[in-house]
């Protein structure tokens, strides 16, 4: 199953983190902006250009080092059908240097339109009996409010193509306890019952690891939480954000691992993409300065969670 190997990727490269690939023009270096900008003017072509251009050099100093990516949709889509475009072209570099990619798109609808979502990002459309790969990521994260009808069109993508899910259970922003924390009839939280439904729609989707397709998305700034839902949840792999910019460390992080390292995987956005500003390095240096940090970032998680078994 999916997660099978993304854990696997891990393992061999003893980093359980994935670098998220969310560009805005203000991170790009003016010299990538100028050249697009040369080429298709300060345009939605322009833009999503060099939003490429940004992504393929951070590839290509990170694929040997982090097993994952996960470009968030809406940084693209604000580009319109131009920025779209620019995702899939990313999604496929990052597949083509061995990557693990992971789309943030929390999509979430029921029946013929999640299976459309599903089609989209994980599976192929069938164009009159020829079958075609839209984006072609390894994962999809997914809201699950609308409960099995919006999960169950994706389980059946996931066992057919070897594809995975990340279900919101207790996201990573301040506010998210409103609606997340509270208890329901049977003296449960809400992100407690969200994830019980996670280990139960993953027992049709086993994997050799003991972790299914159906991952869950647990915050990095709720540590207490994230080592109650990890024992809670054994068979339910985490993508973890909030690490970093958001305020979560290493520290925060270790209660989402099992004994052997295993388990979940932390992102970090800004961090890695933005680490050329943060040390003032030269807009040349931008991609060799995130290989630095995601280098740092690996380091400092593997000294808290030790060998990844």
């Amino acid at each position: 199953m999916s997660f099978d190997r993304l854990i696997s990727s891990i393992t061999e490269k003893q980093n359980p983190t994935v670098a998220g690939l969310d560009p805005k023009l203000d991170y790009i270096p003016q010299y990538i902006k100028a050249a697009a900008y040369e080429k298709y003017g300060k345009t939605l072509e322009g833009a999503a250009e060099a939003l490429f251009e940004f992504n393929k050099g951070l590839i290509d100093a990170l694929y040997d080092i982090v097993p994952a990516v996960k470009p968030q949709a809406a940084y693209y889509e604000m580009y319109g059908w131009q920025g779209v475009r620019a995702l899939e072209r990313t999604v496929r570099y990052a597949r083509e240097k061995g990557l693990f990619v992971i789309t943030d798109g929390k999509r979430n609808d029921i029946g013929s339109t999640m299976e459309a979502y599903g089609a989209a990002h994980l599976g192929v459309t069938d164009i009159e009996g020829e079958a075609v790969e839209a984006f072609g990521a390894d994962a999809l994260t997914v809201n699950g409010y609308l409960g099995t009808d919006g999960v169950k069109p994706l389980l059946d993508i996931c066992k057919a193509k070897d594809k995975g899910i990340f279900v919101l259970v207790k996201t990573s922003n301040p506010s998210s306890g409103e609606l997340q924390d509270r208890k329901l009839e049977d003296g449960l939280t809400v992100y407690r019952t969200v994830g019980n439904m996670c280990e139960n729609w993953g027992s049709q989707a086993p994997g050799e690891t003991g972790y299914s397709s159906v991952g869950a998305v647990v915050g990095a700034t709720y540590p207490e939480q994230l080592g109650e839902l990890r024992k809670a949840l054994p068979h339910t792999f985490f993508l973890v954000p909030g690490y970093g910019a958001q305020g979560g460390g290493a520290k925060d992080v270790a209660p989402a691992f099992d004994e052997n390292g295993r388990g979940a995987i932390i992102n970090s956005s800004r961090g890695i993409i933005c680490a050329w500003k943060k040390e003032g390095s030269a807009p040349e240096d931008y991609a060799q300065a995130a290989r630095r940090e995601a280098v740092r970032m690996r380091e400092e998680i593997i000294s808290f969670i030790g060998e990844i078994k």
